[in-house]
């Protein structure tokens, strides 16, 4: 049984992601900023796949304190931590840079780089005192140098996760810890929505390419947790919009109905 902790789990991928490895027979402990979302995800997964194998610690990952918490309480409970997942991230409106506040740039800077940090420097320290262990760091939009006017602070911060993770496999060659990273693609969860709802002229241009392209949460998460499972590689990078995926996608889109936004 694998001992698994997702920080950001209370809600999107990681939530999915977390009912995904609970069908699998893992232990899980989830996470989210607020107690009140722990206790709420909690609940629903518990719901449907009992309390046995399930824990649940409030972490705001800008806290390195909280991050070294959250592992305590997932060691104390399970003992110990075989896979852990760095998902917890923002996002923020589609806007230029210099209209952002600089409490939202701050914001998703600290979050999805200074959170990622964290988490990699918990779990490597913890990882390497248990025996070993493996890590994985969520991709997101920015991650391959894809530019969107609207999305730079956002892209800023993914792309530097693509660089940290990069630096972390190679630091961590020859080490007990594995590390890799997942891209999941074109998701739609609550970061694209809230978008579209502070912008709603853009969410008409968008929908048709959103609508080849992207994928709901729960098809996609079961998929990642399979490839999570199975790999035993270090430097492991686990794609779901692969190109051949891409262009089948196109090549079907005029036949296809598909409607990622309806429930």
């Amino acid at each position: 049984m694998k001992r698994i902790v997702i920080t950001g789990s209370t809600r999107g991928i990681g939530f999915g992601l977390a009912a995904a490895f609970l069908q699998r027979q893992c232990a899980l402990t989830v996470s989210g900023r607020s107690q009140a979302s722990v206790d709420a995800a909690l609940a629903k997964l518990a719901a449907a796949h009992g309390e046995d194998r399930l824990h649940g610690q409030p972490c705001d990952v800008t806290e390195l304190a909280e991050i070294q918490a959250l592992w305590d309480a997932a060691v104390e409970r399970f003992g110990g931590v075989d896979i852990w997942i760095n998902n917890a991230g923002i996002g923020h409106p589609t806007e230029p840079m210099w209209e952002l506040s600089p409490e939202q740039v701050a914001a998703v800077l600290e979050t999805n780089i200074l959170g990622t940090t964290h988490g990699v420097r918990v779990a490597v320290q913890g990882m390497q005192a248990q025996g070993g262990g493996q890590i994985y760091n969520l991709e997101g939009f920015g991650s391959t140098g894809r530019i969107m006017p609207g999305m730079s602070i956002y892209g800023t911060s993914k792309a530097a996760i693509t660089y940290l993770t990069k630096a972390l496999i190679e630091e961590l060659k020859g080490t007990s810890v594995q590390l890799g990273s997942i891209s999941p693609g074109m998701v739609i969860t609550d970061l694209i929505t809230d978008r579209f709802e502070e912008n709603p002229e853009t969410e008409s241009e968008a929908r048709g390419i959103f609508n080849i392209l992207a994928d709901r949460v729960e098809d996609v998460t079961p998929w990642m947790a399979e490839q999570v499972l199975e790999n035993e590689t270090h430097g492991k990078r686990i794609t779901w919009l692969t190109r051949p995926r891409i262009i089948w996608r196109f090549l079907k889109a005029p036949f296809s109905k598909r409607d990622v936004f309806e429930p």
